[in-house]
């Protein structure tokens, strides 16, 4: 209530703030985002969900920045997956039908659901390796008809 008094009155006391230190510069960047792989896998988690979405906390895999989103816990058995080698990991990733699984050096799992590329490009995790896969659409001679028709 005093303070209030003071400042409806003008005389509460001012203090003016230091200068050293003041920055309008955003603190999050991404250099300072590289996944550090010599954790605990909640310290790993915690780090990925802490920079998603910016600026995305990242790795290197095949000589490529690839940043991850979209973490969580995984407390279960090792699932199956296609082994995928991280800069600085001590055990490989796991690419699986759910994401892509990746251990803390307590040997527990953190599960990525989506990766974004150097080039923009984001995937969900489990199709890492069908990632440069294409398939091409085939009409049936019914359908080819049909698209003959509407054009």
């Amino acid at each position: 209530v005093e303070a209030v008094n003071l400042i409806a009155d003008g005389k509460a006391p001012r203090i003016p703030q230091p200068e050293e230190g003041a920055t309008y510069e955003g603190i999050q960047k991404k250099e300072n985002a590289e996944i550090s792989w010599d954790q605990p896998a909640a310290a790993l988690h915690n780090w990925i969900r802490g920079h998603d979405k910016v600026p995305g906390a990242w790795t290197t895999i095949n000589e490529q920045m690839v940043t991850f989103y979209g973490s969580s816990l995984l407390d279960s058995s090792v699932p199956a997956g296609q082994e995928l080698a991280i800069k600085g990991a001590s055990k490989p990733g796991l690419v699986t039908k759910n994401g892509l699984v990746v251990f803390g050096n307590d040997g527990k799992m953190v599960l990525v659901k989506n990766l974004q590329f150097e080039d923009g490009k984001m995937i969900p995790a489990s199709k890492y390796f069908s990632a440069d896969e294409t398939t091409a659409l085939e009409l049936t001679e019914e359908e080819k008809k049909i698209a003959e028709d509407i054009r």
